[in-house]
């Protein structure tokens, strides 16, 4: 009969992971990984294999860092050992006596290594806890830790690695998805454990609104503009976007055609998308979505002659330009999930720009979501968007810590598209599934403090009264 292992993988590789962890200082992963096929392997050809990952940890754990003589663990393996090797009934029988188990001859009749295996670990685990008057108690579950997090953020909590990763350390996250100015300005964080919007401005007004110095920013995402190959053709053509190997959308000549009102349809050559409405890069809604407000930023500073506004004089004078990027383009969604869905899946008839995030592009490709014909191309200067947890109470921040730190975890964010702070893992993920990418961002500009941008998309917000 075949044996259904997949348990007992799934247990050896948290093992494996465990060891990593506990005898880093004193062991390479080559000798962690060896030592365990190796102790496995001794219990090949078993058909009970319930406990088998226990023998494994505990003879894995002996052999590492081998305990005090007579400590319950050298007195566990070693009985282990012995069933698993033993070839008569009398090697048995004294194997059971030296786990402190007495065994009637009836029972050893026909009884084979597997089933001594199984025995042993019940007496063994048995013997180490401490005699109970009443049931043993309910094994607790994870700590829930819960939390309000910008759209894009919600597959990475949701799959099905990152859950077993926080797992391993007693964790359970409960992710509600928000627009990154919405968790600053209108969620009521008092029921929540962190608050993880997709900047620093935003993450800045919970910090202060609630008097907290600690932050973690685990990852980060450059803005990025989402097309098609024959729009990214008339905008060649256009001296919009300049090709290359990722092609650049120059904001400046793109701010131009958006002053001048210039529509599809007056582009020259235009024979795929002679549409009669203004170009415009479909965005979300600046007064609830970070998106949104670092498309202002990027805006804001192409239109203030390349500098930072600063003031309110430097406010008015780009207040304009700003107003017809965002007012014109009609109804806009709270978060980003929705204008790359419709850009997913509908194509560039509605919305032949769209406005996101890098890491949702590089995460659908990585899926197999993205079809041919669809580009990607970076804004011409472009900001990069510091997706920033603020713990709100100590399970949060135990919650940034790991985020921060822990290699899963971290491998898993650039899976799901997010620069982290090891370069090299993003470039391996961009280069397995073929993803064209801007491996260094260089045209990257800083954006308005928080007050001056909060100033910018208020007097944006009016325009849509």
């Amino acid at each position: 009969m075949a044996v259904d292992t997949v348990r007992e993988e799934q247990a050896i590789r948290r093992l494996i992971d465990s060891l990593l962890e506990t005898y880093a200082d004193s062991h390479s992963p080559d000798d962690i990984q060896t030592t365990v096929t190796a102790v496995r392997a001794r219990f090949d050809g078993h058909p009970v294999r319930e406990f088998v990952p226990i023998l494994v940890e505990r003879i894995v754990h002996r052999e590492l860092a081998p305990p005090a003589p007579g400590s319950v663990i050298e007195e566990a393996a070693a009985a282990v050992e012995q069933p698993a090797a033993a070839s008569s009934r009398a090697d048995r029988r004294r194997a059971a006596r030296g786990a402190g188990l007495v065994i009637d001859r009836r029972t050893l009749v026909g009884a084979g290594a597997a089933v001594m295996v199984g025995i042993v670990v019940v007496a063994l685990v048995t013997r180490d806890r401490e005699p109970t008057p009443s049931a043993t108690p309910a094994i607790p579950g994870p700590t829930v830790v819960r939390g309000v997090v910008g759209s894009e953020k919600l597959a990475y909590f949701e799959d099905a690695r990152v859950v077993e990763a926080l797992a391993r350390h007693g964790l359970r996250v409960e992710a509600q998805p928000a627009g990154s100015r919405q968790i600053a300005q209108s969620v009521d964080l008092s029921a929540f454990d962190f608050a993880f919007p997709s900047s620093s401005p935003a993450a800045e007004r919970i910090q202060r609104a609630r008097n907290i110095n600690t932050k973690y920013t685990p990852f980060s995402s450059p803005m990025a503009i989402a097309t098609f190959q024959p729009i990214a053709d008339l905008l060649t053509e256009a001296r919009v976007l300049r090709p290359g190997p990722v092609p650049t959308f120059d904001m400046a000549r793109y701010l131009e055609l958006v002053n001048t009102n210039t529509e599809w349809a007056h582009l020259a050559n235009n024979t795929t998308y002679p549409v009669r409405k203004n170009i415009l890069v479909s965005t979300t809604d600046p007064r609830t979505s970070n998106s949104a407000a670092m498309y202002a930023a990027i805006a804001s500073f192409v239109a203030n002659d390349r500098a930072v506004v600063q003031d309110e004089r430097a406010t008015q004078a780009v207040l304009p330009t700003l107003q017809r990027l965002f007012a014109g383009q009609g109804y806009t969604e709270n978060s980003t999930q929705g204008p790359f869905q419709e850009y997913l899946a509908a194509g560039m008839g509605p919305s032949p720009l769209v406005l996101i995030y890098e890491a949702q592009f590089v995460e659908a490709a990585v899926q197999g979501r993205t079809a041919p014909g669809m580009v990607l191309t970076y804004p011409s200067p472009t900001v990069l968007s510091r997706h920033t947890l603020v713990p709100l109470r100590a399970d949060g921040d135990r919650l940034g810590r790991l985020l921060s730190t822990d290699p899963d975890l971290q491998r898993l964010a650039a899976e799901h598209g997010f620069r982290t702070g090891d370069a090299d893992r993003f470039a391996k993920v961009t280069a397995e599934h073929r993803v064209p990418v801007q491996p260094d961002l260089i045209d990257v500009v800083d954006t308005p403090t928080y007050d001056t941008l909060e100033a910018l998309l208020d007097a944006v917000a009016k325009s849509y009264n």
